[in-house]
């Protein structure tokens, strides 16, 4: 991913501390190749994380590198349906919102 693909809070990092963007961005790839989990997991496993930090920024992230991806949009709308148990009906419909952002423009 390239500085200008990045949201702009994390692009203006990479700018101006490019030293510690690239470990930050080594540490990633490291813990990306850590186990057995193929690219799309990953990639699901991630927007949920973002959704139960309730982080709009990490939701918009992840749910358009997964479009970006091939990732269906239905897909990513489950992610936002299965944290409704877990972390509440607020929280999955804010995540459902952040990802049709992306998903209904």
């Amino acid at each position: 991913m390239s500085q200008q693909d990045l949201p702009s809070g994390a692009g203006q990092v990479a700018e101006q501390f490019p030293e510690v963007w690239d470990a930050y961005a080594a540490l990633g790839k490291a813990c990306a190749e850590a186990g057995p989990l193929d690219a799309r997991t990953r990639r699901l496993v991630k927007l949920a994380l973002a959704v139960g930090a309730r982080s709009e920024g990490a939701v918009h992230s992840h749910a358009r590198r997964g479009l970006e991806e091939g990732e269906s949009p239905e897909a990513l709308k489950q992610v936002a349906m299965l944290a409704i148990p877990t972390l509440g009906l607020p929280s999955g419909v804010a995540a459902l919102t952040w990802i049709e952002d992306l998903t209904e423009a």
